[in-house]
């Protein structure tokens, strides 16, 4: 089973195409191209070790956000100073995936209330098969303490290895993460959407209290609140349950069209080359 982050697969092909051709919105044309292309050259070379597509998008709403407001609050920042014609990005982006929800031969998941990382973890929990995470994301490395789960990063083009997921995963709790607005658990919810500096965490404390039950060695409450707050936004075993299961059940039920479908596709956006080569699809 391939899980593919298609939202960062979606982004990173706008983010080339708006890199190459100087532009502040995109070509959809163009971006579909990239986009598909992209998902034959990971199908051709990832399906005969481990098996089909799954497609998993983030939903335009997050349970994370509900837990803790300032979750990812920065990207609504930086997109709004960037140049970037984000409302033409995102129609653009839409448009594009439900022709590939319509018309590609692979299961398509997009659940209300998740993420793809929610997606992509509950359903390695759940299979025993052989799995490739396609995607960069470093909060994935967590997810290889699974055996039967390898991850590649289609932003370096090579394999991510991490050496030990399980204190990968306690690293990053005590850190925080600053990209998802979540600061380490020395600083308050507040530190990045009001522009303060996160207090010092060196290694050696975060190793020190890597050895032992947290709630014995946190110096004082708030502490102690701050890391189940980051734990619960970074592990991603707290997916909530009912979320779980409607994922879950999602996939079970999950209709996959025809293949059929592909070539008036292709030919209604005259995807000449991608067409060319419609059985690597």
């Amino acid at each position: 089973m391939i899980l593919v982050d298609m939202n960062q697969i979606s982004l990173a092909s706008v983010m080339m195409h708006l890199h190459m051709s100087k532009n502040t919105e995109p070509d959809e044309n163009m971006v579909r191209h990239m986009i598909l292309n992209s998902l034959r050259m990971y199908r051709t070379r990832f399906s005969s070790e481990y098996g089909e597509l799954v497609l998993c998008y983030d939903s335009k709403h997050y349970w994370r956000r509900d837990f803790y407001p300032q979750y990812k609050a920065g990207r609504r920042t930086k997109r709004e100073s960037d140049g970037k014609n984000w409302d033409a990005i995102f129609e653009c982006l839409n448009a594009i995936k439900a022709e590939i929800k319509d018309n590609l031969p692979y299961k398509f998941l997009e659940v209300y209330g998740a993420e793809a990382d929610d997606i992509i973890a509950s359903l390695v929990t759940e299979v025993a098969e052989e799995v490739l995470i396609l995607s960069g994301d470093k909060d994935f490395i967590q997810l290889q303490r699974y055996p039967n789960v390898k991850q590649y990063s289609p932003i370096t083009k090579k394999m991510v290895n991490g050496e030990n997921p399980d204190f990968y995963l306690i690293e990053h709790v005590f850190k925080g993460d600053a990209s998802d607005g979540v600061p380490n658990v020395l600083s308050p919810d507040n530190t990045f959407t009001d522009g303060l500096r996160q207090k010092p965490l060196g290694k050696k404390k975060i190793s020190s209290w890597a050895d032992h039950e947290f709630s014995d060695v946190a110096p004082n409450d708030e502490v102690l609140r701050n890391y189940q707050r980051n734990k619960k936004l970074i592990d991603l075993t707290e997916c909530p349950e009912e979320l779980r299961e409607e994922i879950l059940e999602n996939f079970r039920s999950a209709e996959i069209p025809d293949r059929s479908k592909l070539l008036n596709y292709f030919i209604e956006k005259r995807l000449k080359s991608l067409t060319d080569s419609i059985g690597e699809f």
